[in-house]
């Protein structure tokens, strides 16, 4: 495998006098979770799209495991596996009916076929199931099979378009797993695009966050946060004449607005920096009841980035 499974240099995209994509810069390493986030109407389906061969960038180059998208169409397109947002499976085949089309349609013999389809029911779960209606599935089980339906062809690139948008949260985490351990096991490399911040933290190794048709942050998640201030130290006290004594040792402390007891004060977070405020309170005598480090989370992140809410997140 090439050392990038997916990059995109200047890449740009206009409908008449409107920039949807504005010089976007990717890097993803195999067998690695990127996650691209982004605000209604910030261009992540239109650079998705360009990225699988569905639409043709106005400039800049993309390629997708070592092969120009622009050039060499076939061979990426053999190399990915697209699950979009809705389940795109046939409702009036059974589970085992929908994996053996997708087996036909990628030419695999009829003894391989029957394998590869008895080894993905057994893998997401699904061999009770297998031969019954696919309309009769819940979420979760339609979004196993559609995901099942992908690997057919043992893609080494998936592109995940919310895939678990509409799932409770017991079939969010089983999908999590599963996501997991194609990048574990199989080495596989994941895009995937969330309306969940949630998800996007657990799960990617790096994200994206666009806005305005450009990437305005990059990084892991870790990596984010820190970009942004807020971190702080919680410090709850016994009663007023200890909170108030910590107040007059730490300058830069300050009240929280919730609990008259609490106070805040500004932290990396960071386990020595925390050991050196504890042992200041310490040396003169001041008991902390119960101490918590907070910082900020992806909400937080994409705010401060976007000047938008996480509600405004969702797959455009």
């Amino acid at each position: 495998m090439t050392s990038s499974a997916i990059t995109a240099s200047g890449l740009r995209k206009a409908y008449k006098d409107k920039v949807v994509l504005d010089g976007i810069d990717l890097d993803v390493a195999p067998g690695t979770i990127f996650s691209l986030l982004g605000p209604n109407g910030a261009g992540k389906t239109t650079t998705v799209n360009v990225l699988t061969t569905l639409m043709k960038a106005d400039a800049g180059t993309v390629r997708i495991a070592g092969h120009d998208v622009a050039t060499d169409t076939k061979a990426v397109r053999a190399a990915i596996g697209v699950t979009g947002q809705f389940a795109a499976v046939d409702e009036l085949l059974t589970g085992r009916e929908n994996l053996k089309l997708m087996a036909d349609l990628k030419r695999l013999g009829a003894s391989e076929g029957k394998r590869v389809v008895a080894d993905l029911l057994e893998r997401f779960d699904l061999t009770e199931s297998a031969d019954k209606m696919s309309a009769t599935y819940s979420g979760g089980m339609r979004r196993k099979l559609d995901l099942a339906m992908t690997l057919v062809g043992k893609p080494r690139i998936i592109f995940l378009d919310e895939p678990t948008t509409g799932l409770d949260p017991r079939s969010r985490r089983t999908m999590w797993d599963i996501i997991r351990r194609l990048v574990a096991d199989d080495g596989v490399t994941i895009f995937l695009t969330t309306q969940y911040l949630d998800e996007a933290d657990r799960l990617a190794d790096r994200i994206a966050v666009l806005d305005g048709g450009r990437i305005v942050a990059q990084g892991t998640p870790a990596e984010l946060k820190r970009q942004i201030p807020g971190s702080h130290v919680r410090l709850r006290f016994a009663g007023d004449a200890e909170l108030d004594a910590a107040l007059r040792l730490l300058a830069n402390a300050t009240r929280d607005d919730e609990d008259d007891l609490v106070l805040r004060v500004p932290s990396d977070g960071g386990a020595r920096s925390v050991r050196t405020l504890l042992a200041q309170l310490d040396t003169e005598s001041i008991e902390v009841e119960e101490f918590s480090v907070h910082t900020p989370d992806l909400d937080d992140v994409f705010l401060a980035l976007t000047g938008r809410t996480s509600e405004k997140v969702n797959a455009s």
